[in-house]
Formats: structure tokens, C-alpha cells, sequence
């Protein structure tokens, strides 16, 4: 069965017609019995769909100025900006750029290059920490819907950074994303008609993956699921089968990837900083979802990794810092040290004892099962005790998770996933539960009815420690608080905002108590504030305690800057941190060195003002649990990292590695050398040598591989220039700034800068239209006066001078209508369309004209086709001498005319006949001109198209870019020479 095409609309796209008492641009999609219309100068939400027969509807013209509606000479400059403000698809090869808040960095637009090679686009998006992967990300899903690839978006991740994704995507990209979580589902159900889906193909989301794979929802999401999916934090959603560590939760989540995937239409973007967690199996599934033979073909072949490099793009700091040498907000280096302190005596005689406990207690096990679950809780009371008086009580007072296991195995799991930091842990966020280390010692026999039970002795011995550990607590006995407090202030005078980084909520809620007591002594000069963000906090809360602790106050009174923020790891993956904090101490050193990287990447990140960052880790110098960590994991990978340049996850062997040290400190009381570099050489560990080598191979391995990746083959710079060029056509930070103060000023906002930079605007006493628009947009009950902000997102309430917020938009509209329409009261038209300016800055007669050209571009298809679509441009062009014979000027000239100044009056008698006769001229030379330009600026525009597209290897068959109409004359603008320049006969 065939379905017949649409008849062909009477009205060509891009031309222009009148109906319902205004003018509209006829848009792609229209057809003869269905007009898809745009008003004029409007923006896509105004777009409506007009019946041609049943209402009326003729071809119109673009009016011309009238020439007695005269500006100053700022006129131009606003006319311009507010025009190109509204433009919300360019006419360059990259569609999304006129809708996009953010200014991409060339290397960021290589993931980008490589999605355009594919039909169905299908990336693995690896970059390091803090570089800018949810940018990357979101540049394709824009383009992708900018160009129609797409229809719809959803990100799936977790509750805690749903937020963040949910700002990110309509600060940056326009799109205003709805929020599917436990919290949410009910109100949208609520909101949505009886019998349809909360999702639409169409629409776009941010959703929780652990909500949405649920029985409940999945089917239904699957059914409705837009046809682009980002899956951030994906290593989440895959498992080592052999481990089983949060089995059940990957498997799930790995079954709705799985399924999403196997729609071979669908675009899937998975987002990750550690796609391989050092075992091969899990890399291997998460690669398959984008292609089934990345599974099995082997990378150490030259076409195996070829075939990997269509699909993985993964850079490092190192690859990318050329990209950050134009002052751009991205630290220079990382000041990464080790601060050693010494135990207190009662402190080490405390971890004597403890040490002393768990040799008797493994070694007098009664079978293997009983063993894993003595092994596990010492492990745990070590660790806790490492960490903090208060994780040590906690641990002492707490049944201990392993006591549930069945068997050997199960005990491990439980052990692996509660006390150590297995890399493939579903997530740190809620891993910061301090562990038991109670178990019974009795046996069941012994009970009298099977309860849990301590003979006397043990129960007392256990009791003794944890009263000894409590009486540890405070910067006098416990010398690693001491130290911190000592860290924390030198960092405080150096002027760096530090996050402190502990293992457990007991370690943090102690470290912030004893901080807040010590740095605020009574007669301190200078206050410290001090908060605690743990996962007993739910994400919200998270992010609204880091904002009592960053932001303004009730008062509107700004954060202090001597700042510091105590938390677990519930924040080191996701939130962003760089714009508040520029120092880390890793208080609790991580058992994966993975996890320090991911929480130094919290401040080490694009868009950090800092030049150098700090990263510090406390150790114990005569702890041998932190020796045996330091050198087994944390010196090794530092020196891995330093020698190749890359950051290599922990291999596999890594688990059993620390196991034979552990043993051999437990159950033989092999205290490690302290004065020795390494462990490796140790004779009793080969686990550790193994461990070593396979560490060093899987260095040398990556380091050889990454020189086939595609984005070494993309030429970045070529691909920027283009998107430099777009950008510049659409109006700089810059202009947006200058414009939108500017058009608050002549509307009487009161603009008033800011020491902080931006500055703030009334908008009480704007026009009602321009007023109403702004309190949609910040909310009624916004601060007042508004801030606008030097910056590519903004508070809630508050606004971002950039070309996408909906204050700025709602401005440049505004002055643009009015400009167009001399109805409204002259106070309300900052911008007019005609002006005669006298100016030193020419030296005979010039006619600048502000020109909009429209373009129809046939673009091709993924799938061999070619789609229509409509795009906009406005040039500024510009000649000498009267307008029957014109010198025309090149356009840097053109463009210079709009910084000039005005330095005397013009008569307006004589202002409206000069502006009458350069009108007439358009009906009688000037517009072939115009015409003549209009085509050039189209064979450009397929030109860059052209270029564009050959180096992503996309389709370049049927590209071709063709002028629609005549262009439309916006304003005319005569400049000429002071009063004090000798005028001839052109005055």
C-alpha cells in the first residue's frame, strides 16, 4: 500500500502571506490545504496552523520604513540585535546554534562531527571528568531536533541529578524538559487525559532510570518513548555477571537499555566518565548496545579498533587543554599533594587492639561461610576506625551486613559492596552508610532460641572499644581532625573554598560539627560557614543545603567567602560544584582511585575562575591501613596517570590484591615498611605484582589505541571556524549584554551594575506587554530588582544574558514589534527603523541598510531524502554617494558604521526627505542589488553546508540553498560627516 505526497502548498516556503489581520512566513511542513504559518518577527510558539479555505489568506509584501520615523544613534545597533536575537534557526550548517545558550569549545563539537556520520546515531561519550560530556551530549540531541533527525529527548538518569539535567537542558538548549520521578508521576498522571501516556513520542523528559525500569512503568515507556535517549552515568546500568555486586539493579537497568536499543531507528547517547571499570565483561555489554559486534571482535586487531573509534570518543585533560588558551574558565593545573599526620597514642593503641581482635576473631572461625562474615565486619570496624571516631561507634553499635549471607560467595558480595569500593558499584550516592562489624559469636546451639548472641566477654571487650573510640573524639586525641582543621584554615587564608570528602555520614556530620566549633572561636575575625551534605539528605535536599551554604541569604546579603562544604560521596559524580568551591581534601582515602578522581572532578571542571585547583589527601603515616591503600592503589595509578598521561581504571586484579595485603596485616601481623616506596617488591605479595603489570599493560594498551580513534581524525579547528562564524552572525555575549541594558535603560528598567558583574534592572516599570512577559518568565514573586548575570545559566527568578533566556527573548521581541509598529508611544520604541546621523566617523555621505534575507534549504536525510526547511540571516550593508549611484562598501566598513557616534544634530525636515529619496531607490536599483546579494549569501551558506558536511562523511546529495523572495529592508540608516568637516555637493 502506497500513501500519495501531500499536494504542494500554493505559497513557496519563506514567502509571505497575510492573514488574520497580520503578516506570517510560510513554513516547511505546509501543504495546499494546510498553511503552517509563523508571524513575522515571531517566535516558534506562535506558530499556527491556517485553513486556506475556510479563511483568507493573500500573498504580502515586507513594509518598508516610513521615512519620518527617525532614531538615534543606537537605533541601528538595537534594531539589529533585537532582529537577530530572534532568530531561532540559523542558517549555517549547524541548525541548533541559534537556539543554544552555550558557546561550545572546538573539542567539544568533535562528538558532535562524529554523530553526523550516522544514520541512526549510536556514541559512547567517555570524556574525563569536568570537560564538558553533558555539553557534548546535548549539542547532538539539539542538533538532532533541530534538523528533524529526532522528534523527541529523554535523559534517563538518577533522582539527584535530575534536576541538574533538567537546567542544563533548558538553560543551554532550549529545551524545556519534564521531570518523570517517584515525586512527579503523580501530578503528570493526573495532568494527562484518561487512557494516554504520560510520554509522548514527541515530547521531552528527564527521567529516573531506576524509576522507569520498574514493572509499572517500563512497558508503557517503552511504547512512548521518544526516538532520542541519553543515558547519563551508564556504567551504572551494566555488571560484572561474575561479581553480581548490585546485580539485580543493573540487570534491570541493563534490560531497558537493551530494549530501547533494539529499536534500530532509535538514537542512543550513553554518557560516561568510567566506561570500563577494569573488567572487560561489563565495557564489552555497554558497548554492545550500540553495536552487537563491539561485544565480541577483538580491539588488539587495527579493524577492531577502527570499529570502536565510530562508536567511542574518550579525551583527557591533557588532549584537550589547546582549547583553553584564550582565558576561557578552565583550570591551568591541579596542585595535588599528600599531608601525613601521626597517630595519637591512645588512637594507635586503640587500632592495636582492634587489629589485635580481628586475628583472633577470623582465625578462630568454625568453617568457611563463618570466616568471610568475621572477615568482612573486621574489615569494616578497620575502615571505620580509619575514618572517624564517630564511623568506629557507629560500626561497633551496628549488626553487620554480611550476617544474612548464606555462603561464602554471598558474604563477599555484601562485604565487596559495604566496606570496599568495587568500580563496579552500582553508585557512590548511597554508599555512605557507616557498616556493621557486630556478629554473634555464639553459636545457635548455644542460644536458647536461635537469637543473635555476644558471650560476656566478647560483648564487654567490644563495649571497651567503643567507649575508647568515643573518648577519641575532638581535635586533642584525634590528630587527623587536627590536621584537617590546620589544612582547611591555611587554605582559608590562601583564599581557596575547600570540600572535605569523607567516607561515611558519621565522619562528615562529626568533621562539619568539630569545624564549625574550631573556626568560629568566639573574637574570630573572620567567620567560616560550614554545612554537611550526606545521603541521609534526598537529592533535593542535597542541593538546596549546598545552596544556603553558596547563595544569597533572605536578606539578599551574598554567601561568605570563606566557605567550607563537608560531605560524601553522594557528591562526587554529577553535581557541579567548580562555581563555588576550588579545593578538595580527600579526608577518607577512596579504595578505588577512580573515586578521588571523580571527586577532584567536582571543582577541576569547565568553568572554574580559578587557575589552579588544590587537591589534598590525608593519611595516617603510621596507619597501615592507609599505607596499604596509598601504595597499592593510590601512588600506583597517580604514577600511571603521570607517566602516560592517561587515567587507567583499576584492572580486575585489583579486589584480590588488596585482599593478600589485608590478609597479611590481619591474620600474620605483617605491618608494611613504611620507609619503603612500594609493596611490589615484597616477596610474600605476587598478587600485588600481578597487579601492577596488568595495570601498566592496560596503560600501554590504551596509549597505542587511542591514536586510531575518530576524533583524532577530525580536524576541529576547520569545523570551528564554521561555528565561530554562525555564532558571530547571530550576535556576540557581548551585544546580547550591551543591547538588552541598553533597551532596559530606554524602557525604564533602571539599569544599575554590579560589583559581582551583570547588573540589575526594575521591571515593575516596564511596558505591560514587555513586563508581563518577564514575570512569566521569573515567576511573581521574583526578587526585585532582577539580576541578569554575566553567565550562561542564572538562578531561579533571576535572569542569564544570553540570546536564549526568556527575559532577553521577550526583550529583543518587544523592541523589534514596536520598532515595527508606530502605534506604540514613542518611550516604548528604543529602536527605529529609519535614522540621519551626524558623525566624525565618515567623512562623505553613507546609506547603511539593515537587510533580512530568507533561505530555502534542501538538506539531506539519513535515510536518502531531502528535507525542506526554512532559515533566516541579516547582513548589514552599506555605500557611499546618493542611492542612483552607489559605491558600495566592503562589509567590515558596513559593520563599523554601527559604533559610530553621533556629533551634531540633523535638521528632521531635512532627515525625512534624504531618508524618502534612498526608499524611492528601492524599487529602482538598490534592490537588484540587494537581490545579487541575497544569491551570494545563499551559495555561502551551501558552501559551509558543503564543508561541513564532507568532513562528518554525511550525505551531500540534494544540498542546495536557495534565496526565497526579496529581501526585506528593516531600516535604512544615512550617515554623515560633522558639522565641522568641509561638505561638498553631496550635502
Amino acid at each position: 500500500m502506497t500513501t500519495a505526497a501531500a499536494p504542494a502548498p500554493k505559497y513557496a516556503v519563506g514567502s509571505l502571506v497575510h492573514a488574520r489581520g497580520r503578516e506570517w512566513v510560510v513554513l516547511p511542513d505546509s501543504t495546499e490545504d494546510l498553511l503552517v504559518l509563523r508571524p513575522l518577527g515571531g517566535a516558534d510558539v506562535d506558530v499556527a496552523g491556517v485553513l486556506p479555505g475556510l479563511e483568507t489568506v493573500v500573498p504580502a509584501t515586507f513594509a518598508p520604513p516610513t521615512p519620518g520615523d527617525l532614531g538615534d544613534q543606537y537605533t541601528a545597533g538595537l534594531l539589529r540585535t533585537a532582529l537577530r536575537i530572534g532568530f531561532r534557526a540559523g542558517a549555517g550548517p549547524f541548525r541548533s546554534l541559534a537556539s543554544i545558550a552555550v558557546d561550545p569549545r572546538p573539542y567539544q563539537l568533535v562528538p558532535l562531527m562524529m554523530a553526523l556520520r550516522q544514520d541512526t546515531v549510536r556514541l559512547l561519550i567517555a570524556d574525563d571528568v569536568g570537560i564538558g560530556k553533558t555539553v557534548e551530549a546535548g549539542l547532538i540531541a539539539a542538533e538532532l531536533l533541530a534538523q528533524g533527525d529526532a522528534r523527541g529527548l529523554v535523559v534517563l538518569c538518577s533522582p539527584a541529578l535530575a534536576e541538574q539535567w533538567r537546567a542544563e537542558l533548558r538553560g543551554k538548549f532550549g529545551v524545556d524538559a519534564r521531570l518523570v520521578l517517584p515525586a512527579t508521576i503523580g501530578r503528570l498522571e493526573r495532568e494527562t487525559p484518561y487512557g494516554q501516556s504520560v510520554f509522548r513520542p514527541d515530547g521531552a523528559y528527564v527521567v529516573s532510570t531506576d524509576f522507569i525500569k520498574s514493572p509499572r512503568h517500563r512497558e508503557d515507556f517503552l511504547r512512548n518513548c521518544p526516538d532520542l535517549v541519553i543515558v547519563d552515568e551508564a556504567h551504572t546500568c551494566v555488571a560484572d555477571s561474575t561479581a553480581q555486586v548490585s546485580a539485580r539493579t543493573s540487570q534491570q537497568r541493563y534490560g531497558l537499555l537493551r530494549a530501547l536499543a533494539d529499536d534500530p531507528d532509535r538514537h542512543l547517547l550513553l554518557v560516561t566518565a568510567t566506561p570500563h571499570s577494569g573488567k572487560e565483561e561489563p565495557f564489552r555489554r555497554l558497548l554492545g548496545l550500540l553495536d552487537a559486534r563491539l561485544v565480541t571482535v577483538g580491539f588488539e586487531s587495527r579493524a577492531g579498533r577502527e570499529l570502536l573509534a565510530q562508536y567511542f570518543v574518550q579525551r583527557r585533560r591533557a588532549d584537550i587543554r589547546e582549547d583553553f588558551q584564550d582565558g576561557a574558565h578552565f583550570p591551568s593545573s591541579r596542585d595535588s599533594a599528600e599531608v601525613s599526620y601521626t597517630l595519637h597514642r591512645d588512637y594507635r593503641a586503640l587500632l592495636a587492639e582492634v587489629l589485635a581482635y580481628a586475628r583472633e576473631t577470623v582465625r578462630s572461625a568454625d568453617g568457611a561461610l563463618q570466616e568471610r562474615q568475621r572477615w568482612w565486619s573486621t574489615l569494616a570496624l578497620l575502615r571505620t576506625l580509619s575514618s572517624s571516631p564517630a564511623a568506629a561507634v557507629g560500626s561497633l553499635n551496628t549488626r553487620a551486613g554480611v550476617q544474612e549471607a548464606d555462603t561464602p560467595d554471598e558474604a563477599d558480595r555484601t562485604g565487596q559492596s559495604t566496606v570496599s569500593d568495587p568500580a563496579d558499584t552500582d553508585s557512590a550516592q548511597s554508599a555512605d552508610e557507616v557498616p556493621g562489624s557486630l556478629l554473634p559469636t555464639a553459636t545457635p546451639a548455644v542460644a536458647e532460641d536461635d537469637s543473635d548472641v555476644l558471650d560476656a566477654d566478647e560483648k564487654a571487650r567490644l563495649v571497651a572499644m567503643s567507649e575508647a573510640a568515643s573518648r577519641l573524639a575532638g581535635p586533642t586525641r584525634d590528630t587527623k581532625l587536627k590536621k584537617l582543621v590546620a589544612t582547611v584554615t591555611e587554605l582559608l587564608d590562601s583564599g581557596y573554598r575547600p570540600i572535605v570528602f569523607c567516607r561515611y555520614i558519621a565522619t562528615s556530620d562529626y568533621v562539619a560539627d568539630h569545624l564549625k566549633k574550631v573556626l568560629n572561636k568566639r573574637g574570630s575575625e573572620h567567620p567560616v560557614a560550614v554545612a554537611s551534605v550526606t545521603g541521609e539528605l534526598s537529592p533535593d535536599m542535597r542541593l538546596n543545603r549546598i545552596a544556603e551554604l553558596t547563595g544569597t541569604d533572605e536578606n539578599g546579603e551574598p554567601a561568605p567567602e570563606r566557605r567550607v562544604l563537608v560531605a560524601t560521596d553522594c557528591l562526587s559524580e554529577g553535581v557541579n560544584l567548580q562555581e563555588s568551591f576550588d579545593a578538595v581534601i580527600h579526608y577518607d582515602l577512596a579504595w578505588n582511585p577512580t573515586r578521588h578522581e571523580q571527586r577532584e572532578g567536582r571543582v577541576d571542571r569547565f568553568g572554574q575562575r580559578t587557575d589552579t585547583v588544590k587537591a589534598l589527601t590525608l593519611y595516617g603515616a603510621d596507619n597501615p591501613v592507609d599505607d596499604i591503600v596509598l601504595k597499592v592503589l593510590l601512588r600506583k595509578h597517580e604514577r600511571i596517570r603521570r607517566a602516560t598521561g592517561i587515567s587507567v581504571p583499576v584492572p580486575q586484579q585489583a579486589e584480590s590484591a588488596m585482599q593478600a595485603v589485608f590478609e597479611g596485616l590481619i591474620l600474620r601481623g605483617e605491618t608494611p615498611s613504611f620507609e619503603q616506596e612500594g609493596l611490589f617488591e615484597r616477596e610474600q605479595l605476587p598478587a600485588a605484582e600481578q597487579l601492577e603489570l596488568a595495570w601498566e599493560s592496560s596503560a600501554e594498551r590504551e596509549k597505542a589505541s587511542r591514536s586510531l580513534y575518530a576524533q583524532n581524525r577530525i580536524k576541529k579547528e576547520d569545523v570551528a571556524a564554521e561555528v565561530a562564524e554562525i555564532r558571530a552572525a547571530l550576535g556576540t555575549g557581548e551585544e546580547v549584554r550591551e543591547f538588552t541594558r541598553r533597551a532596559l535603560g530606554a524602557l525604564r528598567g533602571m539599569p544599575a551594575d554590579r560589583k559581582q558583574g551583570g547588573f540589575t534592572a526594575h521591571t515593575d516599570a516596564l511596558p505591560q506587554g514587555l513586563r508581563d512577559a518577564a514575570t512569566a518568565a521569573l515567576g511573581p514573586r521574583h526578587p526585585r530588582p532582577v539580576v541578569f548575570h554575566d553567565a550562561p545559566s542564572a538562578p531561579r527568578g533571576e535572569v542569564a544574558l544570553t540570546r536564549t533566556d526568556p527575559v532577553v527573548t521577550a526583550t529583543a521581541r518587544f523592541v523589534l514589534d514596536t520598532a515595527l509598529d508606530e502605534k506604540f508611544p514613542a518611550w516604548q520604541r528604543p529602536a527605529r527603523r529609519c535614522g540621519v546621523i551626524r558623525t566624525s566617523a565618515v567623512r562623505r555621505p553613507t546609506t547603511m541598510l539593515l537587510v533580512r534575507h530568507r533561505f530555502q534549504l534542501s538538506l539531506p536525510t539519513r535515510d536518502g531524502g531531502v528535507r525542506t526547511q526554512l532559515a533566516e540571516d541579516a547582513r548589514v550593508v552599506a555605500f557611499h554617494g546618493r542611492p542612483e549611484a552607489p559605491q558600495w562598501l566592503p562589509e567590515e566598513e558596513a559593520l563599523a558604521l554601527l559604533e559610530a557616534r553621533a556629533t551634531g544634530n540633523s535638521d528632521p525636515g531635512f532627515a525625512v526627505d534624504h531618508i524618502a529619496s534612498i526608499l524611492a531607490a528601492l524599487d529602482t536599483g538598490l534592490m537588484d542589488e540587494l537581490r545579487l546579494r541575497s544569491k551570494a549569501a545563499a551559495k555561502e551558506l551551501e558552501a559551509s553546508h558543503h564543508r561541513v558536511r564532507s568532513a562528518a562523511r554525511a550525505r551531500l546529495a540534494g544540498l542546495k540553498a536557495a534565496p526565497q523572495g526579496d529581501p526585506d529592508v528593516l531600516g535604512v540608516f544615512l550617515y554623515r560627516p560633522a558639522a565641522t568637516i568641509q561638505l561638498g555637493a553631496d550635502a
